[in-house]
């Protein structure tokens, strides 16, 4: 490794972050262009996480794993999702009437999602990505710029990396779009999202369920085995008050909150809690930088499409830098990033905005909007072209080759 402010190592293209969305984009470039040179860098050691939570996996994403040779590594861990149940209540309500049930397989034999633990899936795209890309020392940034041909960035131990595209998947603190100017917009919502893994008495069969209350939602996805990631929206001060309960008394409230649909619970990991914002780029792409995943934007956790709508930037831009490298233009342009935003632009506003709605909508506790709203889903609840509308959505099947299954 080069050491000193003198000396530049060079790159192609150098993805900046190592969780999964820029391991993904590492590893599917050096797949599908022979013999280019991507370097990744993150501010740590390339390590698997310790991290208790599990992620929503859509078919589409599972495609793209495939792809890139690294579903297989998780596979083992995953748990389907073969359907889901949306329930609404109020303050002090006990039942949890179902107002929207998505059941059945997207397509024959495939369900719409699985549910794979981030520790499953970080291992296995460390391993794709050692074999495929050149990983750099860890190093936190400390400038950009992008010059006519190539963007360089510097390090704060001194050493400087250069590429043709450098692209930013470090996080929705992104320094590098900081560095580069784009300017985001953002929101608090003012509420905490708590995180556990929890056993239960009854079997899940593999069933999701997303309790909206008033503080915002509740959602337990089925884990291998009698367990389930739970994933809790409350107010900042009533969440605080429920991280420090005592496990039991936790795991009691937890049960009450579920009205009991899956019978006596157990707290198996530690309860973590993190601030839940919105935040959109108002940019995908300046000279010689591209963003991706929570650089580009962050949205409400309610219908667990963060991560997707991250790895869905990966496919396109993947696919855009694939197509660019066979015309023999020069991957850092304006005229291909260009491209990448254009084709993403769309998809990132619009899942922001429905997430944005669907957290205001539901995270009250007025009479009449319940009302509305439970009328509402009902009648999606009757309709059967707007059930698979929703699905094949959240399935993330459409648009880039890689969500088809589609080789580069």
């Amino acid at each position: 490794m080069m050491a000193g402010s003198d000396q530049v190592q060079s790159f192609d293209i150098l993805v900046v972050g190592g969780g999964p969305v820029g391991l993904s984009l590492a590893i599917a470039l050096a797949r599908f262009v022979p013999g280019i040179n991507v370097g990744l860098l993150d501010r740590r050691a390339l390590a698997v996480p310790r991290d208790s939570r599990a992620s929503a996996i859509a078919a589409g994403v599972k495609h793209l794993f495939e792809a890139i040779g690294a579903w297989d590594g998780m596979a083992g861990a995953a748990n389907p999702i073969a359907q889901m149940k949306i329930t609404d209540s109020g303050s002090g309500d006990i039942s949890r009437p179902v107002f929207l049930d998505f059941s059945g397989p997207k397509a024959p034999g495939e369900p719409f999602a699985h549910m794979v633990p981030n520790t499953a899936s970080a291992a296995s795209l460390i391993a794709a990505a050692r074999n495929l890309v050149t990983i750099v020392e860890p190093g936190t940034v400390s400038a950009f710029s992008a010059g006519p041909a190539i963007g360089r960035i510097d390090l704060e131990d001194g050493r400087s990396l250069s590429a043709g595209l450098i692209v930013a998947a470090d996080g929705g603190k992104s320094t590098l779009r900081g560095l580069a100017g784009i300017r985001a917009f953002s929101r608090d919502y003012r509420q905490s999202g708590l995180v556990t893994t929890i056993g239960h008495a009854l079997p899940h069969h593999d069933v999701a369920y997303e309790h909206f209350r008033p503080a915002g939602p509740f959602a337990s996805l089925p884990l291998a085995g009698n367990r389930s990631s739970l994933v809790w929206t409350e107010k900042p001060q009533a969440a605080q008050a429920l991280v420090a309960m005592a496990p039991s008394d936790l795991a009691q409230r937890i049960e009450v909150a579920m009205g009991s649909v899956l019978g006596s619970v157990e707290i198996i990991e530690t309860v973590q809690s993190f601030p839940l914002s919105l935040v959109l780029a108002r940019r995908l792409a300046a000279p010689r930088l591209a963003l991706v995943g929570d650089a580009a934007h962050v949205i409400h956790p309610l219908a667990g499409q963060g991560l997707n709508l991250g790895l869905r930037d990966v496919a396109v831009l993947a696919e855009v830098l694939v197509d660019a490298v066979r015309l023999g233009e020069d991957l850092g342009s304006m005229t291909v990033l260009e491209r990448y935003e254009r084709r993403r632009r769309a998809d990132t506003a619009l899942m922001a905005c429905a997430t944005d709605g669907l957290n205001r909508l539901f995270s009250n506790d007025v009479a009449p909007v319940r009302a509305a709203r439970d009328f509402g889903l009902s009648l999606v609840n009757r309709i059967d072209p707007l059930k698979d509308t929703f699905m094949s959505q959240a399935a993330g099947q459409a648009g880039a080759k890689l969500l088809r299954g589609i080789p580069l």
